[in-house]
C-alpha cells in the first residue's frame, strides 16, 4: 500500500505542476494574443493532464480513506478547485473583454496558490 500511495502522490504532484505550467503558459499566450492558443495540442493536453490529476486525487482519497464531508481541508480543496475551474473558463473561453480574462487568470492563480497551501498544511484557513 505504501508504494501505491507514493506512486499516486508523485503522479498527482507531477500533474499539478504540469497543470499550473500549462495554465500560466496559456495565460501568457492570451496576454500576447498569440496564435499558439489555437494549436490543437494546447486545447487537448490540459484536459488530458487534468483528468489524470483528478483521477489521482480521487484514488488518493479512496486509498487513504479521506472524506471531504469529514475533513474540512479536503472540502476546501474541492471548493477551491471548482472556483479555479470557473475562473479558468472565464479566462480562456467565457470572458468577453480582455480585462475580464486577465482578471480571471490572475484570480485563478491566487486560488491555485490557496489550494496548494491547503494541500501542504491540511488547514483550510490562511492564517
Amino acid at each position: 500500500m505504501m508504494i501505491d500511495y507514493l506512486i499516486l502522490k508523485h503522479l498527482h504532484v507531477t500533474c499539478v505542476a504540469i497543470s499550473y505550467t500549462l495554465f500560466v503558459l496559456r495565460g501568457i499566450w492570451m496576454l500576447n494574443a498569440s496564435s499558439r492558443l489555437r494549436q490543437r495540442w494546447v486545447k487537448i493536453a490540459p484536459h488530458i493532464n487534468d483528468t489524470v490529476l483528478l483521477l489521482s486525487a480521487v484514488a488518493l482519497a479512496v486509498l487513504t480513506h479521506r472524506n471531504p464531508l469529514v475533513e474540512t481541508w479536503l472540502a476546501a480543496k474541492i471548493i477551491g478547485l471548482l472556483l479555479y475551474i470557473m475562473l479558468g473558463l472565464v479566462a480562456f473561453r467565457l470572458g468577453k473583454i480582455r480585462r475580464a480574462k486577465v482578471m480571471a487568470w490572475i484570480l485563478a492563480q491566487i486560488v491555485f496558490a490557496y489550494i496548494v497551501s491547503v494541500a501542504l498544511t491540511k488547514n483550510p484557513l490562511l492564517f
